[in-house]
């Protein structure tokens, strides 16, 4: 689940005044809430088709972390947020609330989870694609699952934010796509929205070093057309202005002495969950 930038909606992050570097016994508790939320989006996936309805979505994730994982769906009731997944349709950019509209042929979606485990968030999300889709939307989705990637490649300690912002902005607008700027990926732990705010653009050598022990998320959110975004009246529904397709992945991440660690990593990916740059 997306932070967000804008002044009108800071009342959808809890304040830290810096980074928070994990122990050893709080980074084994988020790799069990790691790896609970990347269960729920491969439990998910085989009941993401047409005629199904979001909110069936919903009920099927809930149920598996509540009943099978002995978890907490983070995003329900978080500040007023009515669900326990986030499914963002199509146009959507994020924070879609799951509803009673099935699912139609062509469709792309993104579902993005959060678990709590012993008080400790595992936060991902994904995209699927409904039947047969374009070839626009299978494109605009594997150019935004390579942007996180890139990004994910870049972590080390000492490695800049700028730098990471710098290089998924530069994979996206080389594809002509573009880069929402009102939502990062944040810092997360025993508070879901931590420190620090995780830009998808920026410039290089600029921003905070990682440091080891940092736990947080990249998760970019790229557009078919502009960048603009606004927000429906249900105060959480953000959709692309022009109304093109945006797609978005997310993963939460630990920095090591090394490298990095993806926490939330899937059996069907290809990316390595521990990144060494010795």
């Amino acid at each position: 689940m997306v932070l967000t930038l804008t002044f009108k909606a800071t009342k959808h992050r809890e304040k830290q005044m810096a980074a928070i570097i994990k122990t050893s016994e709080e980074i084994d508790k988020m790799r069990i809430a790691g790896q609970q939320a990347a269960d729920v989006l491969t439990m998910i996936e085989p009941f993401v088709q047409v005629g199904i309805t979001t909110n069936e979505l919903n009920q099927r994730c809930h149920d598996f972390i509540v009943n099978e994982q002995g978890g907490i769906p983070a995003p329900l009731n978080y500040h007023g947020f009515p669900k326990s997944i986030c499914t963002s349709l199509n146009y959507v950019v994020c924070h879609g609330i799951p509803n009673d509209k099935p699912l139609k042929e062509g469709d792309i979606i993104n579902i993005d989870i959060t678990v709590i485990k012993d008080g400790y968030h595992g936060d991902t999300s994904k995209m699927f694609m409904v039947g047969k889709t374009s070839i626009l939307a299978k494109r605009l989705s594997m150019i935004a699952q390579e942007c996180l990637y890139i990004g994910i490649n870049l972590v080390k300690p000492g490695a800049r934010l700028g730098d990471i912002g710098a290089a998924i902005q530069k994979h996206a607008e080389k594809n002509s796509y573009s880069i929402v700027r009102e939502y990062c990926g944040h810092g997360i732990g025993a508070v879901f929205h931590e420190e620090p705010q995780i830009l998808h653009y920026g410039k290089k050598g600029t921003g905070d070093t990682l440091k080891v022990g940092q736990c947080f998320t990249i998760e970019p959110m790229v557009n078919a057309g502009k960048r603009n975004c606004k927000v429906l009246k249900d105060e959480w529904t953000v959709i692309t202005k022009d109304k093109k397709l945006s797609a978005q992945w997310e993963h939460t991440l630990l920095v090591t002495e090394a490298g990095v660690e993806i926490l939330t990593l899937r059996p069907e990916e290809t990316i390595e969950r521990l990144i060494n740059h010795d």
